[in-house]
């Protein structure tokens, strides 16, 4: 094969995995003729919602499993391991491709540049057996997915992204987090998220767009005009009932280390591309975990008098909701069902922005 033709190629696939707001948390160093280094790191440091880095380290894990299935259509065998000696927030990965005749193409590779998020209300239409039976064998035996799709369901889901939403809109921690992920009147955004994918209309959009400029004028609009219930009910609410279904991912044991949230990121891109592949979208809802977590093991995350105590509620609407096993078991969550495409999304950096070389070294 024309290696570093192919390793190029592997890597242009491999770089549209998704990642928490677009943060593409990777970069490529080519050591050999098939051999890659991942360069990883995480955002726990200034992102509310990257706690531990785990987020990040589910978001390396869709990386490796695209690149995996890129690699299938040139027969090549991936294997992937860790560096022991490198930090947790910043690991490598060193990514082999072995020639193996005995690969089959995935057909999974065709769904990797048309997943996407889609933020606004989905169809109510069921779920097939036959579409359950492709996402539980798409995330294999170490994985189970829990799916909250009745009438009932779904509204318990959605009462719960509005409580877990008033979190994320005022506390100062999460603001700053989205003041620097939206770029603002874009229709496509390279590193953020653009502003007409939010799923807003466009007077709020707008509106958004004011109150955010500053975190004074967003304190002034939460107290005194009910500035969170517009994109708490658009955002949150109303796409919480129209949906096919919620779903959770579930680890056979609870994750702990940074291995199982990488293995768990590899479960988690080839559900999100079987989703696509099917017609279906997706939207992640993560933010109940990480905040309900957050309550769990008593780490205080925000200024704001009272946070701490929204999120503990948040956590008891949790479990009330998917049961203690699910809660302490899930690696993933979010809603599916059909829909339009999206007319506005987060693209990628381009490939040779994300390589290593003399010239360029920068690995965050």
């Amino acid at each position: 094969m024309d290696s570093q033709a192919t390793v190029l190629q592997i890597l242009d696939f491999a770089r549209w995995a998704p990642s928490g707001d677009n943060t593409q948390p990777w970069r490529f160093e080519i050591i050999g003729p098939n051999h890659v280094a991942v360069h990883g790191f995480d955002t726990r440091e200034h992102c509310v919602y990257d706690l531990d880095g785990h987020p990040s380290q589910i978001s390396i894990g869709a990386l490796i499993e695209t690149a995996a299935i890129a690699a299938s259509h040139h027969q090549l065998r991936t294997v992937a391991r860790r560096r022991v000696a490198s930090p947790e927030t910043r690991p490598v990965f060193d990514l082999e491709f072995v020639a193996d005749p005995s690969v089959i193409a995935d057909p999974l590779l065709a769904s990797v540049k048309v997943r996407s998020v889609q933020r606004r209300p989905l169809k109510t239409q069921p779920l097939t057996t036959q579409q359950k039976q492709a996402f539980a064998a798409a995330i294999g035996p170490d994985y189970t997915a829990l799916w909250l799709e009745s009438g009932g369901e779904r509204l318990k889901v959605a009462k719960m992204l509005f409580h877990s939403a008033k979190i994320r809109l005022v506390t100062p921690e999460a603001y700053r987090v989205h003041k620097d992920i939206i770029e603002w009147q874009a229709r496509f955004s390279e590193e953020r998220v653009p502003d007409q994918a939010l799923g807003t209309d466009p007077m709020t959009t707008r509106l958004m767009r004011f109150v955010m400029q500053n975190w004074g004028r967003v304190e002034m609009f939460n107290r005194f005009f009910a500035g969170t219930w517009a994109p708490r009910i658009q955002l949150d609410f109303v796409p919480g009932l129209a949906c096919a279904a919620h779903f959770l991912l579930l680890a056979k044991a609870p994750a702990r280390t940074i291995d199982d949230y990488v293995a768990a990121g590899r479960a988690t891109q080839r559900f999100w591309l079987t989703a696509a592949q099917q017609g279906l979208l997706l939207q992640p809802e993560v933010t109940p975990l990480v905040f309900t977590r957050y309550a769990r093991e008593g780490i205080d995350f925000s200024s704001k008098p009272g946070a701490q105590e929204m999120a503990r509620r948040l956590g008891e609407r949790f479990v009330g909701t998917v049961g203690e096993h699910a809660a302490a078991h899930a690696v993933f969550m979010g809603r599916v069902g059909r829909g339009q495409q999206p007319v506005s999304r987060s693209l990628r950096r381009p490939l040779e922005s994300l390589l290593i070389t003399e010239q360029h070294d920068d690995k965050a």
